[in-house]
């Protein structure tokens, strides 16, 4: 077996409409993630259980049921409901809500780890309910988890060529159409072996000196 240099600058243009894609997805899909994994946890403390009971019971069916099975649920049965996407715009929705529900349970422990005394403070000076939220709980509870939350874009990231199972052409799924339409298989899935570590590896070390220098 020899490496051909050929092929891979054929290669490349597919490569770079790829990683387009698939950052393209990354971005969108964690702004999902981290939005709706909020609301979720805002919702799960509300005091009314006939909320937090319904809250829980989807988020618990979207967490211990397969991304691939709601991708394929979002792709081929909701069309039959009326609701046609593209196959881009469902892995992004698809991916975002699958993983608001593990984003939840971060906001959840850095809710719970904001210290009692903050609480009763604000009480103390008879802040509202959203002020109390938005300008003491929320600024320290996301403060403690930017780490956890990085690291959760690292597994969308590793994820993302789930998403060739739907048509969508991200980085996986553009070497393997070129690899068929050439018979080249080598070098086409090396470079996207390559591309995958060349991001997640600096992104896992930007995590990490996040939690550093914000968890102390």
């Amino acid at each position: 077996m020899t490496w051909d240099w050929g092929v891979v600058a054929d290669f490349m243009p597919k490569f770079w409409d790829g990683l387009l894609v698939t950052l393209q997805i990354l971005a969108l899909g964690s702004l999902i993630s981290f939005a709706l994994g909020l609301v979720w946890a805002l919702l799960m403390r509300t005091p009314t259980r006939f909320v937090r009971w319904p809250v829980g019971v989807v988020t618990e069916f979207i967490r211990n049921t397969p991304l691939l099975v709601q991708l394929f649920f979002f792709f081929y049965v909701l069309p039959e409901w009326g609701l046609t996407w593209s196959a881009l715009t469902t892995g992004i929705c698809a991916i975002g809500l699958h993983y608001s529900t593990y984003t939840m349970q971060v906001y959840r422990a850095g809710i719970e780890a904001v210290p009692v005394g903050q609480w009763e403070a604000a009480t103390a000076l008879n802040l509202p309910l959203r002020h109390t939220w938005t300008a003491v709980i929320l600024p320290q509870a996301i403060r403690r988890v930017v780490p956890a939350l990085g690291n959760y874009v690292i597994s969308m990231l590793k994820d993302t060529p789930i998403l060739m199972t739907i048509t969508v052409l991200e980085m996986l799924g553009q070497a393997r159409l070129f690899s068929q339409q050439n018979f080249q298989f080598t070098e086409p899935l090396t470079v996207i072996g390559v591309a995958f570590i060349v991001i997640a590896y600096p992104a896992s070390l930007l995590v990490r000196a996040l939690e550093r220098r914000l968890v102390r």
